[in-house]
């Protein structure tokens, strides 16, 4: 039975159990829009590509699949290489699918012609391009072996669009089935006597595919042998924080307590994550490429061990399998660490509950505290990059896995397209995407995709009329001197009624709780907006304040 290449690359994607994708519908692969007509296989059509591939990347973080994006060629995946960058940064599954000029028309520049092997070479695992019609299922599923072995990532797949017109009579491929390495039992031993003489030792947990099941036999592992835990750049939803070992977040603005046990540690177990600079305060807690602790690095990637840091101990193991396999060990206990943990989790508790009034009626601080006491745990929270993050890093708490969706890749305009994501693959959970005025209005466009596909996410944006982060460095090197910061808004409440979601305004930290429980309720997407003071930028720092400590 012939199929053309369209339908051949949809019956593929089902196989390997894509059940929905985003794009930006392109005459350059009408074959395979056509195919999906029939198919049962969800597309979201976004207002942008870049919403399209984080959408993408956010579908990657929460299933542990290859999140699918389709755009056309040239400007499409242009636009699009964002989430392709985020995707590769942070460790997650992916597909993007381009279409192509025709087959014939290759090398002459073509309309729109991009050679994506080329373009897409340093951010993505694999790009390639299928240039026959029965070659579609054997790339496909290479495509989805690459995105999610070893250290998971983006792969980019060129489409001819002559090429998906084709007909062939070419079985489908086999599903997917991942392999994983598991740690050795000589691996573990040696585990075990480095922890049994370790007096301060610290647990890290980052990306590198992470389950649900492996946050909490980290945790039982660490409770065993009184370990306090850290949750990587953006990855605090790994593991339960409610937990007595849990001792905070390795990332921007971290608490100086923190980092003072990090760099103080005498064993550092990475669970996964590449040790990068966010988490290492600029490679000064872990210096490269012999840190002063010994380091226990477990990565289901050969190659990320030893690529920064050369560990006393390299793993190569699915994280899942060690979580488990480090889960089963006999506790390695010394009485020179009684009561790390539990000094550990003091700091973190005091970091949590502790903050300053800020200008402003409105303190993000009491917002955080309503989300925290407010939502459910399976709820869902996503951010995009700016100031107004440090916030939600510090004040709210997650318990279980997959509860976060935040770019560890630092791209603003991500949160937005992430929740539309999440709501559309969780639509029984509350989503609440934290956004600032600036990183909302580089896909705030996506607003139309929620009120077209009825995803009642929650987006909170908080404006306090500047590009805040830019705005404290600036001030930090150059104070007094601001230039090319400032931002003329829109009104945000009129824009989402505009769009047709439900929209209110908030310029006092008593009326968010009753705005916040209005939004939940509304039918369909609803916008907050939180006027913000904009000498409030840090939760430790106002802007004068930084300006008088540069002056």
């Amino acid at each position: 039975m012939t199929r053309t290449g369209g339908q051949i690359l949809v019956d593929q994607l089902r196989l390997h159990g894509i059940e929905l994708a985003f794009g930006v519908p392109g005459e350059s692969y009408l074959a395979v829009l056509d195919a999906l007509h029939d198919a049962d296989l969800r597309l979201v059509v976004t207002r942008h590509e870049a919403g399209a591939s984080n959408m993408a990347e956010a579908y990657g973080k929460l299933t542990g699949r290859p999140g699918v994006c389709l755009v056309t060629r040239g400007p499409g995946a242009s636009h699009a290489s964002v989430g392709v960058h985020t995707a590769f940064q942070d460790s997650t599954p992916m597909l993007m699918l381009v279409g192509q000029v025709a087959r014939g028309t290759a090398g002459r520049e073509g309309f729109q012609e991009l050679d994506y092997r080329q373009v897409f070479a340093p951010v993505a695992k694999w790009a390639t391009q299928i240039d026959t019609a029965d070659r579609i299922p054997e790339i496909v599923a290479r495509a989805v072996a690459v995105a999610t072995s070893g250290r998971p990532g983006p792969v980019v797949i060129a489409l001819p669009e002559d090429m998906l017109i084709e007909r062939a009579d070419v079985p489908d491929a086999v599903p997917h089935r991942p392999v994983t390495a598991s740690p050795g039992a000589a691996e573990l031993g040696r585990l075990r006597d480095l922890l049994e003489r370790a007096r301060r030792p610290v647990i890290m947990v980052g990306e590198g595919g992470w389950t649900a099941q492996a946050g909490t036999d980290v945790i039982a592992f660490a409770e065993a042998n009184g370990v306090p835990v850290v949750a990587s750049f953006r990855c605090q939803d790994y593991v339960d924080n409610h937990s007595p070992v849990y001792a905070g977040h390795a990332g921007l603005a971290m608490d100086p307590a923190l980092a003072r046990r990090i760099k103080g540690s005498d064993l550092l177990i990475a669970v996964g994550g590449r040790l990068g600079e966010i988490p290492t305060n600029g490679y000064t807690l872990l210096r490269p490429p012999v840190p002063r602790q010994a380091l226990v690095h477990v990565h289901p990637d050969p190659d990320e061990l030893g690529a920064v840091y050369q560990p006393e101990l390299g793993i190569v193991s699915g994280l899942p399998a060690f979580a488990a396999a480090a889960r089963g060990m006999r506790p390695a206990k010394n009485p020179a660490r009684d009561g790390l943990a539990a000094e550990a989790r003091a700091e973190y508790l005091r970091n949590l509950s502790e903050h300053r009034d800020l200008p402003g009626a409105l303190q993000l601080a009491d917002v955080m505290s309503v989300l925290r006491e407010r939502l459910p745990p399976e709820a869902i929270v996503t951010c995009g990059a700016g100031n107004f993050t440090v916030w939600a890093h510090r004040y709210y708490e997650f318990e279980r896995y997959p509860t976060q969706l935040a770019p560890r890749s630092g791209a603003m305009g991500y949160g937005v397209p992430a929740a539309v994501a999440a709501k559309a693959v969780h639509p029984d959970r509350p989503v609440v995407c934290l956004t600032g005025d600036g990183d909302f209005l580089m896909t705030g466009q996506e607003l139309a995709t929620a009120v077209q596909e009825r995803l009642g996410v929650v987006f909170l944006v908080v404006n306090n009329g500047m590009y805040g982060t830019i705005r404290m460095h600036q001030e930090r090197r150059y104070p007094g001197r601001v230039f090319a910061t400032d931002l003329v808004n829109p009104d945000f409440v009129a824009y989402a009624r505009a769009f047709g979601a439900h929209g209110s305004l908030v310029e006092r930290s008593d009326d968010f709780a009753d705005a916040l429980e209005a939004a939940l309720e509304a039918r369909g997407p609803a916008l907050i907006e939180l006027r913000d003071d904009p000498e409030a930028i840090t939760p430790r720092q106002t802007l004068a304040e930084i300006r008088a400590a540069a002056g």
